[in-house]
């Protein structure tokens, strides 16, 4: 094994090599980037605070970002839109400096210098307090024990949102308390008003850093609405964090931003968020060491802009596409494109708002996903397994949550003039 990886390096390493040292180059790359999960307490299975620490996991650090590994992120340079809101993967330069720094040794550097210790957010902070400051609602769900193993769980209630009026999303969260992150595979929240279920709140799945509604868009959470909870648990957890032990009490809760009353009502364009099937899950049978592709087509009466798009399936589901066919002219265009994905980290892969893409009316999106049930699959518990659809962890399922901005004609043609423009004058 390590014969491949030596050549894998190998034919990997660039060609160019420059004097790199911990002090000077590598620590601010590894405490901007791994430490927030590689530090006492946190999801990495070891510590990266130091060089001391760092420096015997070098050639494994080098490995795992030239294969784009770590950060965990798994969406495909080169392919589709580039442009995402949170994008954890390292830039070809940082990438450069950790190959240059292993392949001379990984010194430490002057000696003199005393590195700064990362400057870490509290792992129970809300994310996006920088951005918009604390959650202006924050809505837990009912305690629940979790035992410290045993089959999947799901814990289904209402929760009343207190709100007396319409409001508009900035962004949301969700975020299990604790020990609860390993142990929560997926969190799902529905608006319920008057006992029936209107829209989507919001879904998390484990790793899922949240979602920023596009400035100038609702997502709306009705005044006097409840939210319907569905949490599914792995009793004993996933990851290097999983507990294997009971949790008592265990609440997860959704933050949110909002926007004032009065600037709710300012907002013209709708956004949901949505669960868009790829085929019949139902009909999902991976054989023992075989392979497996589902794939599923939408489109809408009406133009619209895509936000984000989140694949999602289980252990063995391993990549994830998103097209966009244009029946007009026969054209197919590749938005995104998702290798070695991971049920460990899921991402909603939020466009930045410049290049989100514009959807023509009668355009036909094209979502992918590809599963692989064979040892070569490292998240695959069993390869002798036959894998079905279904919603435990060790079944599969086949959809994606896509965040959609409904437009008019009149919102779609103004969106493409404003991008024109602005191309234009990059151009001048």
């Amino acid at each position: 094994m390590y014969k491949h990886i030596a050549v894998a390096l190998t034919a990997i390493w660039s060609t160019s090599v420059w004097a790199t040292d911990y002090v000077t180059d590598v620590a601010k790359i590894i405490n901007d980037n791994c430490v927030v999960c590689h530090r006492q307490g946190g999801i990495g299975p070891m510590s990266f605070e130091s060089y001391e620490q760092v420096r015997p996991w070098a050639p494994l650090i080098q490995l795992k970002v030239l294969t784009r590994e770590m950060p965990p992120y798994a969406y495909d340079h080169g392919i589709g839109i580039q442009d995402l809101q949170g994008d954890w993967r390292l830039s070809n330069e940082d990438i450069d400096t950790i190959d240059n720094w292993v392949q001379q040794g990984a010194q430490y550097g002057d000696t003199d210098i005393v590195v700064q210790p990362a400057n870490l957010p509290d792992p129970e902070a809300w994310n996006f307090v920088a951005d918009f400051g604390e959650p202006n609602l924050i809505i837990p769900s009912v305690p629940i024990d979790i035992p410290a193993n045993g089959n999947d769980l799901w814990h289904k209630h209402l929760v009343p949102t207190g709100l007396t009026a319409d409001r508009c999303i900035k962004a949301v969260q969700v975020k299990p308390r604790g020990d609860a992150k390993s142990v929560v595979h997926h969190a799902n929240s529905n608006i319920v008003i008057d006992g029936g279920r209107q829209a989507m709140l919001t879904e998390y799945a484990m790793g899922k850093w949240g979602e920023i509604v596009p400035e100038g868009v609702c997502r709306t959470i009705p005044a006097n609405s409840q939210v319907r909870w569905d949490i599914h648990m792995f009793p004993g957890g996933l990851g290097a964090m999983a507990p294997g032990s009971v949790i008592k009490d265990n609440v997860v809760e959704i933050g949110l931003w909002l926007y004032s009353e009065e600037e709710s009502e300012q907002l013209k364009y709708k956004q949901d968020l949505s669960l868009y099937r790829l085929g019949d899950q139902d009909d999902i049978v991976i054989p023992p060491h075989g392979y497996y592709m589902t794939q599923g087509f939408h489109s809408f009466d009406h133009p619209v802009r895509l936000d984000s798009f989140q694949p999602h399936g289980h252990l063995r589901m391993n990549a994830a596409s998103l097209e966009i066919f244009y029946p007009e002219t026969g054209h197919t265009e590749q938005i995104s494109q998702v290798s070695k994905w991971s049920a460990t980290w899921h991402h909603s892969h939020l466009y930045e708002p410049d290049v989100a893409p514009l959807i023509p009316t009668g355009a036909v999106i094209i979502l992918k996903q590809w599963y692989d049930n064979t040892a070569n699959n490292p998240n695959n518990p069993d390869p002798d397994m036959w894998v079905m659809g279904g919603s435990r962890t060790g079944d599969e399922m086949t959809h994606a949550w896509l965040a959609i901005t409904h437009l008019d004609d009149e919102g779609y043609e103004k969106l493409k003039e404003e991008r024109n423009e602005k191309i234009n004058i990059a151009v001048r």
